[in-house]
């Protein structure tokens, strides 16, 4: 599954990188989207190197995200993340940042998952460097 998916739309977030013990880094932003009378807000990460792609970014601007749909399971739990690698300023100014994870996911009153959701799934918190590195077939 290495198709990728691009969407534009208007910063509406952009949160603090966060750093975990692990030595794995991620930023997360939203993208609003206009979707006829409702607009969309599209919660993107970045992960490792790909956070500074979001550091010339502000509230406001018009973006183009390209990304990678990711998901895995956790305790019969299933996670989608839209994981950014590809940041560009409506009308073709450079690149800026990819993609985090977190932030409100629809958990309900259940809560929040577990802490250690906030780690990587896949390659990412490995040494090995590429998500593609892994055997996982997702």
């Amino acid at each position: 599954m290495a198709k990728g998916f691009e969407l534009e739309g208007t910063v509406k977030v952009i949160d603090e990188i966060q750093t975990f013990a692990s030595g794995f880094s991620k930023r997360e932003f939203v993208v609003e989207v206009e979707d006829g009378k409702y607009p969309q807000s599209i919660k993107f990460e970045c992960v490792k190197d790909k956070t500074s792609l979001t550091d010339g970014l502000q509230i406001g601007d018009s973006v183009k995200v390209s990304f990678d749909i990711r998901g895995n399971e956790y305790n019969g739990r299933y996670y989608v993340n839209l994981n950014a690698w590809k940041v560009e300023k409506a009308g073709g100014a450079g690149g800026a940042g990819a993609p985090a994870q977190g932030g409100d996911q629809g958990f309900g009153d259940q809560g929040a998952p577990p802490s250690n959701l906030n780690e990587p799934p896949g390659g990412y918190g490995r040494d090995s460097g590429s998500p593609d590195d892994d055997d996982i077939p997702f």
